[in-house]
């Protein structure tokens, strides 16, 4: 009995079962968990770095010139209180339980500025934990996560925000004082590394935090 040989090209195409080389699947392996531990290192470095540091977070009104102008104005009044404040604190949680005891002179003072530009808008001052994206400041970046932030919210919130780091005082620090005074208040080299190029790649690192952040987000829906 002669057997009937039918050519491939004669075979539909869904019936064809192609076969991905063992190497190719074994860097594609290789290549999923390499980045897993790179991101999974990379996130406990920006948690070590967010337990050391509180954010500064101003929310305009909304995003017209004026709103956006009265923004800045309150801005500058809490963050002068808040550095003046902050000057004798030892670490993250002394500087935490301080600005707690004084956020009622803060609201007061941040509806004060309101009240001096001739808005009646209502200002809300908090701690609180608040997701943030990757910042660039002058010489310094920070990944994005969560972290403790001074919150102040001038009337609905709904314009373009102001971010900065209240404690270490970085708002206004020039780039040869940030790794002094980042370290003076409890900040490792490897916190300050992280932060600026001294990391080397710290770009990439960013990456992958934002990465494995997103997939939070997206696990937790």
């Amino acid at each position: 009995m002669e057997r009937m040989v039918i050519p491939m090209r004669n075979i539909p195409r869904a019936r064809r079962i192609r076969r991905k080389p063992p190497v190719m699947l074994l860097s594609l392996l290789i290549g999923l968990l390499a980045a897993a531990l790179w991101g999974g290192w990379s996130l406990r470095e920006q948690q070590k770095l967010a337990d050391k540091v509180v954010r500064l977070h101003i929310l305009a009104n909304s995003d017209s010139e004026e709103d956006q102008a009265l923004k800045l104005e309150v801005r500058d009044s809490v963050l002068a209180r808040a550095e003046e404040i902050l000057m004798a604190s030892d670490g993250r949680r002394e500087a935490e339980e301080t600005l707690r005891e004084h956020l009622g002179e803060l609201v007061a003072l941040a509806g004060k500025a309101v009240e001096a530009e001739g808005y009646a808008y209502p200002v809300t001052v908090e701690l609180a934990n608040t997701l943030f994206p990757t910042r660039e400041y002058t010489g310094f970046r920070l990944p994005a996560g969560d972290y403790l932030a001074l919150r102040v919210v001038i009337g609905e919130g709904g314009g373009r925000n102001w971010w900065c780091v209240v404690f270490p005082p970085l708002c206004a620090q020039s780039t040869t004082d940030l790794a002094q005074t980042a370290m003076s208040a409890g900040l490792a080299y490897e916190d300050v590394a992280l932060m600026t190029e001294a990391s080397g790649g710290y770009v990439l690192k960013f990456k992958s935090i934002e990465l494995w952040e997103w997939l939070k987000e997206r696990m937790g829906r």
